[in-house]
């Protein structure tokens, strides 16, 4: 089965991304937790896959990364309904915003997390069987 990565960037991203990931977990039958309802999963009922990663424990997690360099809009996925859904390592901010000024935001801004963002995304690429 193929497995998507879902990158959210920038204000508009994350909150899209906030939006989507709600949506798919209604779609899916996933609890607020990342655990699934109870008695809905039928036999090889496994589309999920291709969006959620499973962790040992049976918790579901978004194949997604969030990224804004100023933090306000990602904290309000970190602290929104759908907190316990998402590990902390995929949301990531910066502390200070570019303010609208492209050079600023690329040539100075997002030169020390750009980094990290890459890592993440690397790391989520390594789960995937067949991205």
């Amino acid at each position: 089965m193929r497995e998507c990565i879902a990158i959210h960037l920038g204000q508009a991203g994350v909150q899209i991304g906030n939006a989507v990931w709600e949506l798919y977990c209604l779609e899916h039958r996933i609890r607020p937790n990342g655990l699934l309802q109870t008695n809905t999963l039928t036999t090889n009922d496994r589309s999920f896959d291709t969006i959620f990663l499973e962790t040992g424990s049976g918790k579901l997690i978004p194949r997604s990364v969030y990224f804004d360099l100023e933090p306000t809009v990602v904290d309000e996925v970190r602290t929104g309904n759908y907190r316990a859904l998402f590990h902390p390592d995929q949301l990531i901010s910066a502390k200070e915003d570019a303010a609208n000024n492209y050079a600023r935001g690329h040539f100075t801004t997002s030169r020390s997390i750009v980094d990290l963002v890459l890592d993440r995304i690397r790391k989520l690429a390594d789960n995937c069987e067949s991205l």
